[in-house]
């Protein structure tokens, strides 16, 4: 068989509000023209983002149900941390509640002003607990990465050679340590291929620098690894994950994208005086560390999603559903970064619309047109996301790339709905001269794309 079928059925339902167009440019206009801010009752099929928007599975809910609520030391709790070392073979765990918590947790703990993280991609709330203390945030991705015609099939790899530099230049003490995004989540959503991170790994044993994960979608990029890595297409993708853990000196992540929570994060050690400095911090910003701010109801739905989340047909699946969605744009001349990547398309703004130049901000607006066009919405990793203001010059940095990205929940929508978002974004594409340029309102200085607010340019 050809077609790819959810491996799932769908056993409840939730109803969704259709709006005018009318209504739609009036919600758009109450936002302040960012999508970030709509009430999500007014949004059709919401793309914005994969962290905590997935579907628990009757496997979830059941053990949810005999969750212990103790408030320190739970049974919950060590099943949890039971599922959690036998996955990531790291002795030292510790949960929290969710992604960016992680990323402050050991920035807070590790980090000292002028200390250096090189990286393939930061994500934007990792780059910004990094520069919060101090420290500098330094991307290293492979050439490839921002190559829009490249099909390299690991365009999330970090640069080896400019990590050895940089290693080597930096001096001793330095660099705190070295950071792989896998999958990447500012690019394309670009996997790291397994000999990427065993040569960030040699490099970094040599240089005595401890290699982490920021492992959110890590299911996936094993599964990629298994795809399009030769050498490992006859592995499981739990092996696959085995090994990638074995290379590093510990994991920071949200369980909200591939973990499958709705809520959680985690941080995994090998050190252990690294772990008590974690620890410190956690005991004072997240709760006991036997919980980390996590009911025993979260644990007991994130140590079940630690193997349904390795699932072979469900990875399968996912991917699949998402190249579908690429390839549909791809036919129809939609500029797209490929190859595809499991946890979202994205569109180069730039080429969507020739028309608006940076200071317009042409994938923020496409992504506004899209929810006025359709009801869909859409997030940036671009302009806004990325670009920097540089007050003493009055001038603009602008990232690489302008995307605009499709990030797809996991186990929430059927394939008629996807295909509808396609759709939308096809005809927006027939009729791209008319989107209009936005500029800003309100800008924070940091992690705008959250609250930032525009205008019509």
């Amino acid at each position: 068989m050809k077609t790819v079928i959810e491996p799932f059925r769908i056993r409840m339902i939730e109803p969704i509000v259709m709006t005018t167009r009318e209504e739609r440019e009036r919600l758009i206009r109450e936002a302040g023209y960012n999508p970030f801010l709509l009430p999500a009752e007014h949004v059709l099929i919401d793309l914005v983002t994969d962290s905590g928007t997935s579907a628990l599975s009757t496997r979830q809910w059941s053990s949810m149900l005999g969750a212990d609520e103790s408030f320190t030391g739970s049974r919950s709790f060590y099943r949890f941390q039971d599922a959690v070392r036998a996955l990531f073979g790291h002795e030292y765990v510790l949960p929290c509640h969710q992604g960016r918590a992680a990323e402050n947790l050991l920035s807070r703990a590790l980090l000292r002003p002028g200390d250096i993280v090189y990286a393939n991609t930061l994500f934007s709330t990792t780059r910004a607990n990094i520069e919060s203390v101090g420290a500098e945030g330094r991307d290293l991705p492979t050439p490839e990465a921002t190559d829009s015609s490249s099909l390299f099939p690991f365009k999330g790899n970090i640069d080896t050679a400019g990590l050895e530099r940089g290693l080597a230049s930096a001096g001793e003490g330095r660099v705190r340590f070295v950071v792989l995004t896998v999958t990447e989540n500012s690019r394309g959503g670009q996997p790291v291929s397994l000999a990427n991170i065993e040569a960030a790994s040699e490099a970094c044993r040599r240089y005595k620098v401890p290699l982490l994960l920021d492992a959110a979608r890590f299911a996936e990029n094993a599964f990629l690894i298994k795809l399009k890595e030769p050498a490992y297409k006859d592995w499981a993708p739990r092996e696959i994950a085995r090994r990638m853990f074995s290379l590093v000196d510990g994991v920071f992540m949200s369980l909200k994208k591939d973990g499958l929570g709705n809520s959680g994060g985690l941080i995994t050690l090998k050190d252990r005086d690294w772990a008590e400095k974690v620890r410190v911090q956690l005991l004072v910003m997240e709760g006991v560390p036997s919980a980390g701010g996590l009911a025993g109801r979260d644990l007991e739905s994130l140590a079940t999603a630690l193997d349904e989340m390795l699932n072979e047909s469900y990875l399968d699946y996912r991917i699949a559903s998402t190249g579908r969605l690429g390839r549909a744009l791809d036919e129809a001349g939609v500029p797209v970064i490929k190859p595809f990547g499991a946890h979202a398309i994205y569109i180069d703004g730039r080429a969507f619309c020739p028309h608006l130049p940076d200071e317009q901000l042409p994938a923020w607006s496409l992504s506004v047109a899209l929810y006025v066009e359709s009801g869909v919405r859409s997030w940036e990793t671009g302009n806004v996301m990325r670009g920097r203001f540089d007050s003493a010059s009055g001038t603009w940095t602008w990232p690489d790339m302008d995307l605009m990205r499709l990030a797809v929940p996991r186990r929430v929508y059927t394939q008629s709905q996807l295909d509808y978002a396609a759709e939308a974004v096809i005809e927006l594409y027939a009729k791209r001269e008319s989107i209009r340029g936005l500029r800003y309102v309100y800008r924070p200085a940091q992690l705008p794309q959250f609250v930032a607010t525009f205008e019509p340019a």
